[in-house]
């Protein structure tokens, strides 16, 4: 008697036989969730200092970090400028800020293409606070009350990025899934 092996067509993104990649699903799942994670601002939040990290930024930085050729060199223009029209920011720090960080983020990954957790989480912090540094300076805040206003944006933003690291990672797994072809 013959035992086949159930796995024996199948892969990581499911099984091979009639499956294919949608590219239409590959293409936009990443932008697709900047763009919402851009417009958590308009979710009623009432607080006195801001306090939720900048999520439309934060799955940049980790769509980047995960998937680091995805995104092309000019997505910080028009990913920033939706970013930009729902944060409340001046127009054009997000899109000069964003485009900044991702052609820093490219240079630093020429000069070190290894990379562990630690390191990821750590370029991400470093990223992290310079943006909402950088944001809360364009938008005009005193220097003086500048950090401790922000203190608890930062805290969480820096503990909060392994969280939006796994979000997607889910999102990509999701993105290169196989679904039925009919042909």
């Amino acid at each position: 008697m013959v035992e086949y092996r159930s796995t024996a067509r199948r892969d990581r993104y499911g099984s091979q036989i009639n499956r294919a990649h949608s590219p239409l699903i590959a293409l936009v799942v990443p932008w697709a969730s900047i763009v919402l994670g851009s417009l958590m601002p308009l979710f009623p939040l009432i607080s006195s200092m801001p306090l939720l990290p900048p999520m439309g930024f934060m799955l940049f930085i980790a769509w980047r970090l995960v998937r680091p050729g995805l995104l092309p060199v000019w997505a910080g223009l028009p990913l920033g400028l939706v970013d930009d029209l729902f944060s409340g920011q001046p127009l054009g720090s997000a899109i000069l800020l964003w485009s900044l960080i991702l052609l820093a983020l490219d240079q630093f990954e020429a000069r070190f293409p290894w990379g562990g957790f630690a390191q990821e989480w750590l370029l991400a912090t470093v990223v992290t606070v310079a943006y909402i540094l950088a944001s809360a300076f364009i938008a005009g805040t005193g220097v003086r009350d500048m950090l401790s206003l922000l203190a608890p944006q930062l805290l969480l933003s820096v503990l909060l990025f392994p969280i939006f690291g796994r979000m997607v990672a889910f999102l990509d797994r999701f993105r290169l899934r196989r679904f039925r072809t009919v042909g």
